[in-house]
């Protein structure tokens, strides 16, 4: 039989580029050149002789980076031709006013052209199996295969290698819009702060001061757009909960953390806070180096319940203990090490909290890792046997494989 052609559009090279196209279809093409040709391209060329050495074309959001109309038209042509498209969706395509982009996606209608174009579809492709139970419900299809996120074990940023430190580290690695997400901690990390000072760190990740605000001038009656200042940001509201409030913060490490200064203070690991600056997709994950357990708190919503699990995917392969929202998507793995009513379950990989316990339970919770390092340890390597065949990229790459053999064939 020949090799299967394939055509990949990425949506982005940032994190869903990466996990969704980016890195399964470079590893496919290069580990399994015997059964498939991949082209992973950003920018494809409007024209129908383009797509006509193709079998199957994989797409995230768009094909071509113009018209939604243009899009629905270029699906059409190649289903048509006999050509079988697959859409990938990361993300659900609904938001409620605690999403940041949720007014665009309202004026942009955006969650419409997202549901077309899924419906348009041969197969849709997607993260966990919750998700797809989602899809399968809403658009009335039954095209939808699991492909999970995945992690390349001989990628440097997934090798674990440790920074030593005497406290115990508690670290939340993520974007900006999880606001509602970080608030469930803030008073548990509060008392954490005032109990156990000088034995504990917080480090948040991915730190970063880009953006722009909008303003109306009323001089002018115009609105211009300029550079967001450090303290509107919701990275400054951000690292006034992993603080405290700045609580137990010497005045030095204060001023030099209001200056935004990206050189490192000295002697900032041993301080009761550290903030990591927002680093590259290919390198942000070696963050997981400098912290012992992994924070994942998740507000219960539609859009969060049919979000993937990578948060304990990478925890995992790093080997660190996670605590984490007793919610979808991450009862998919997680067990919890302690029973409903306070005893220990052997087969447990995790703390998880209640929706209804927040800042209680996430207190609790971090207080029993901090007065039992032997648990910090056994949930890290529990939680790394639960994912490191599961989701590796080798194992979820070949049944990607089998998969478009299936639908040629």
């Amino acid at each position: 039989m020949s090799k299967i052609r394939i055509l990949a559009i990425p949506s982005d090279n940032h994190g869903v580029g990466k996990f969704r196209m980016l890195d399964p279809f470079t590893y496919i093409g290069d580990k399994f050149s015997s059964d498939v040709h991949v082209d992973i391209v950003f920018n494809v060329p409007n024209e129908d002789s383009y797509f006509s050495n193709y079998d199957i074309v994989v797409l995230h959001s768009f094909v071509h980076k113009s018209s939604h109309e243009d899009n629905v038209k270029r699906i059409k042509w190649l289903k048509s031709n006999g050509i079988k498209v697959v859409v990938d969706t990361d993300d659900f395509w609904k938001t409620d006013h605690r999403h940041p982009n949720h007014e665009n996606f309202k004026r942009n209608k955006l969650s419409q052209r997202k549901s077309e174009l899924l419906k348009l579809a041969d197969y849709i492709t997607t993260t966990t199996p919750v998700y797809r139970d989602t899809i399968k419900k809403l658009l009335n299809v039954d095209n939808v295969i699991v492909f999970p996120n995945a992690v390349n074990e001989e990628e440097k940023q997934f090798q674990s290698k440790p920074i030593e430190s005497d406290l115990v580290r508690f670290g939340w690695l993520g974007g900006s819009s999880h606001e509602h997400d970080l608030s469930l901690m803030g008073d548990g990390i509060t008392r954490i702060h005032r109990e156990f000072k000088g034995k504990v760190q917080f480090v948040l990740c991915g730190f970063d001061l880009r953006g722009t605000m909008r303003e109306f001038n009323r001089n002018t009656g115009k609105t211009v757009e300029r550079p967001i200042r450090p303290e509107e940001t919701v990275w400054s509201r951000y690292e006034n909960l992993f603080t405290g409030n700045f609580m137990s913060l010497s005045p030095e490490y204060k001023e030099h953390l209001k200056t935004f200064n990206k050189i490192p203070f000295d002697g900032e690991l041993n301080q009761p806070y550290v903030r990591r600056w927002t680093m590259d997709v290919n390198k942000y994950a070696s963050n997981y180096n400098y912290f012992d357990i992994s924070l994942a708190p998740l507000v219960k919503s539609d859009f969060n319940m049919n979000k993937s699990q990578l948060k304990v995917i990478e925890a995992g392969f790093h080997k660190k203990a996670i605590i984490a929202t007793e919610e979808n998507p991450y009862l998919i793995d997680l067990i919890s090490s302690v029973e409903k009513g306070g005893g220990i379950n052997p087969k447990g990989n995790s703390l998880l909290v209640s929706s209804s316990k927040n800042h209680k339970q996430w207190h609790q919770h971090m207080k029993r890792l901090i007065n039992n390092p032997n648990m910090v340890k056994d949930l890290g390597e529990k939680l790394y046997e639960t994912v490191k065949d599961k989701y590796s990229l080798s194992t979820v790459s070949k049944n990607r494989v089998e998969f478009f053999k299936s639908i040629i064939n």
